[in-house]
């Protein structure tokens, strides 16, 4: 996404061809017409132009086609999903977005609006007993199982001096495991019956919101319980987003696809193309067009003009309001968050394909290192967070094993800059990475570098070239007690018809972020356009 200006679009915003383009492109007569004419057009003649196809976009383009709307999705990628990705080298596949879906279990929190938006029942879920593993070379562990009262006897077994503070973690996972998701996009009575159904948790939801991981940490005395919560990648990270994991794992409401995210995502691109929608890859948009501050469609990095009636943004926060609207419309919530609110991490990933099954391995493992680990000039790991797709047949064939590290990073500068300047240094150190991940799990299963078939390693430039996420984000804004459980608008003062959906305005990050955003965008448009929501 560039800021610079096109020949077309500079004819286009002149007002001769601009009221010449409204009365070809839109039987409605374009922008200038009034509230009263609008509100009887049918709405299949207005046209949403939504730009980047990640999760958040392809939820919004089936809410729109659903509603009536032309929908045209811009993608820069060749490939619908964003950040919610895997790709295959050889015979693996490697997942770096799916941990657990919320919304998985039929009744359960969230499956009513997935099915709103793809054949959420046609995918088969895992609901693992065991959702993470602890160890340290000395031979200490924990198992932190999703069953709450298994869960609980672990704990009490590992750490007893911690007694009270288990049995108030646990009752906590319990009563939330059926806590509604906080309303977004409603108003009047459908808003206020969302909060009547979450008020008699809403004490214990604030109290855990606003308190992050690692003060939640101290609060235990064993090692091995205080680490859980305190040596992870993002231990400002609100307390309520683990517990409430814990919860929906228990609930058997967050299980893991098979398929990874590319799962998820097909079946929303199919729902979408069975709906008409229109979906145009490897496709970059250079700004989004506005006249008398309200948007009437994008320009394209080719030049080429796609005017629409209304512009959802699904794409990159930062690169929204800076490049695409050219930094011309505020809000003090998003100049407050890009100052002060603290992202998720980018990371290096080394995807290891091995010719041992694994079968018998937890699906999440902690190794916690003797020494730490070096990822780049600024990032040293005392532990490393393996996941072991012992349980997804089809990332690797049968007597196999896709293996992947997670490598926080808040260096995404240095990677991005090493690779444009530098790129044999580049390779050098992705090397380096490969390498410090095989020396720990081979001190865990010895004899691995044998089975090592294919060795694959992405960084925050991969991210940042791929989605153009902000420092290479894995997500998006972290919820901590800063942000709370709140949202950031989807509108921005001044500008009409233009909405933005995803994890930039939904702190918390994930999937569940990119359904809900979505499905209230398009709810406020179906209430300016006088249409009824679908």
């Amino acid at each position: 996404m560039t800021g610079r200006r096109s020949r077309a679009a500079e004819r286009l915003e002149s007002s001769g061809v601009r009221r010449a383009l409204a009365r070809a492109f839109w039987p409605c007569g374009g922008r200038r017409i009034s509230r009263a004419r609008r509100s009887n057009v049918m709405p299949g003649e207005r046209k949403i132009v939504v730009i980047g196809a990640g999760i958040a976009g392809l939820c919004a383009a089936v809410y729109a086609r659903k509603c009536g709307y032309a929908v045209e999705l811009v993608e820069q990628h060749d490939r619908a999903g964003g950040l919610a990705t895997s790709w295959r080298r050889g015979d693996y596949v490697f997942e770096t977005c799916m941990h657990w879906l919320v919304g998985s279990r039929p009744g359960g929190v969230l499956h009513a609006e997935w099915q709103e938006v793809c054949e959420i029942d046609s995918l088969r879920f895992v609901d693992h007993d065991e959702f993470l593993r602890i160890e340290d070379e000395r031979g200490a562990q924990l198992c932190i199982y999703t069953d709450v009262g298994r869960l609980e006897a672990e704990l009490l077994s590992v750490g007893p001096e911690d007694e009270n503070e288990i049995r108030h973690l646990t009752k906590a996972v319990r009563q939330l495991v059926d806590l509604p998701m906080p309303p977004i996009g409603e108003s009047g009575l459908a808003r206020l019956a969302s909060m009547f159904r979450m008020l008699p948790d809403l004490p214990l939801v604030w109290r855990l919101a606003h308190i992050s991981l690692g003060d939640y940490g101290l609060r235990f005395r064993n090692p091995l319980l205080r680490s859980f919560f305190r040596d992870g990648a993002t231990p400002n990270l609100s307390a309520l987003a683990l517990i409430l994991s814990l919860a929906w794992m228990s609930g058997r409401n967050a299980g893991y696809a098979i398929g990874g995210s590319q799962a998820l995502i097909r079946s929303v691109v199919d729902r979408l193309q069975a709906l008409g929608g229109t979906i145009r890859y490897e496709t970059r948009v250079e700004r989004i067009l506005v006249e008398n501050d309200t948007a009437f469609g994008v320009v394209l990095d080719s030049g080429e003009i796609v005017p629409a009636d209304w512009v959802i943004s699904a794409a990159d926060g930062h690169a929204t309001l800076h490049a695409l609207l050219g930094g011309r419309y505020h809000d003090p919530a998003f100049d407050k968050a890009f100052a002060r609110y603290e992202a998720f991490p980018s990371y290096v990933q080394v995807s290891l394909g091995l010719a041992r099954p694994l079968s018998g391995e937890p699906g999440y493992l902690t190794l916690r290192a003797e020494s730490p680990v070096e990822v780049d000039p600024l990032t040293r790991l005392d532990a490393l967070a393996f996941r072991i797709f012992n349980y997804d047949p089809t990332f690797a064939p049968a007597g196999k094993t896709a293996v992947t590290c997670f490598l926080p990073t808040r260096n995404s500068a240095w990677w991005a800059g090493l690779r444009h300047d530098d790129p044999t240094a580049y390779q050098a150190a992705k090397h380096r990475a490969a390498e410090a991940v095989i020396e720990v799990l081979g001190r865990r299963l010895p004899g691995v570098r044998d089975d090592i078939e294919i060795v694959d390693v992405s960084t925050p430039a991969t991210v940042i070239r791929f989605t153009g996420n902000w420092q290479g984000s894995m997500e998006g804004w972290l919820m901590t007690p800063e942000t709370g459980f709140g949202t950031l608008p989807q509108t921005l003062p001044r500008l009409k018809r233009f909405l933005m959906a995803g994890h930039w305005v939904q702190p918390g990050g994930g999937l569940p972020s990119g359904l809900m955003t979505a499905r209230s965008a398009v709810q406020a448009i179906c209430r300016e356009d006088h249409v009824v929501f679908a």
